[in-house]
């Protein structure tokens, strides 16, 4: 599957927002977006007046970038978001929020969401007791996820919990960081959801 190998830093700078994409270092200084908070580029500081479209495109990449998917996956997640009941935008973000990779870096067991994916397919997690290594896997209400007693000893887990100790789990998630356990309690509400996205000019750019 393809991946984005460039700076993640300039994902940032581009988006105008830090998507903490490389975990702890996003908190310090060292952090490129807190430097250079301008986009990339040699015209990066240049102001320009955007189009309607190229504010729902860039709302759309924002988003892209945040959860760590190519196109062709997001797009998914948006068709299926439009067959179901509700606020389409709303439950873009909750498909999208239960995933896997996502579920882990919110429990504190990584340090970025592209940590949690590489744990995930490296088989370091269980659902329900049960080895899984698809970083997409849908989670569902009152499912349970634990790290795999061959993993509970892993460095990058146990420093994960560490600097996890000093956050708040969202209100979806039951989390007991002694244990190596979480569970999903239900399914997250826009307000429990804080990711810097317009899901609205998402729906709108998909919608033309």
């Amino acid at each position: 599957m393809a991946r984005y190998a460039g700076s993640v830093c300039r994902l940032c700078r581009r988006a105008g927002v830090r998507l903490f994409l490389k975990g702890e270092r996003c908190y310090s200084p060292k952090c490129a977006f807190e430097r250079r908070g301008y986009p990339p580029g040699q015209h990066g500081q240049t102001r320009r007046k955007l189009s309607d479209f190229a504010v729902q495109l860039r709302e759309k990449q924002k988003a892209k970038r945040i959860y760590g998917l190519m196109e062709r996956q997001f797009r998914r997640y948006v068709a299926e978001a439009q067959k179901s009941k509700g606020i389409t935008g709303e439950r873009l973000l909750q498909l999208l929020e239960l995933r896997l990779d996502n579920a882990i870096w919110r429990m504190g067991f990584a340090e970025s969401r592209a940590q949690a994916r590489q744990l995930v397919v490296h088989r370091h997690f269980g659902v329900d007791g049960r080895a899984l290594s698809r970083p997409g896997y849908t989670l569902r209400r009152d499912q349970a996820v634990e790290v795999r007693p061959g993993s509970r000893s892993n460095p990058t887990v146990l420093r994960s919990i560490e600097r996890a100790a000093s956050r708040r789990p969202p209100p979806w998630l039951e989390v007991d960081l002694q244990n190596m356990r979480a569970r999903v309690v239900s399914v997250p509400r826009r307000e429990e959801i804080d990711t810097d996205v317009q899901e609205q000019l998402i729906i709108e750019y998909y919608s033309r």
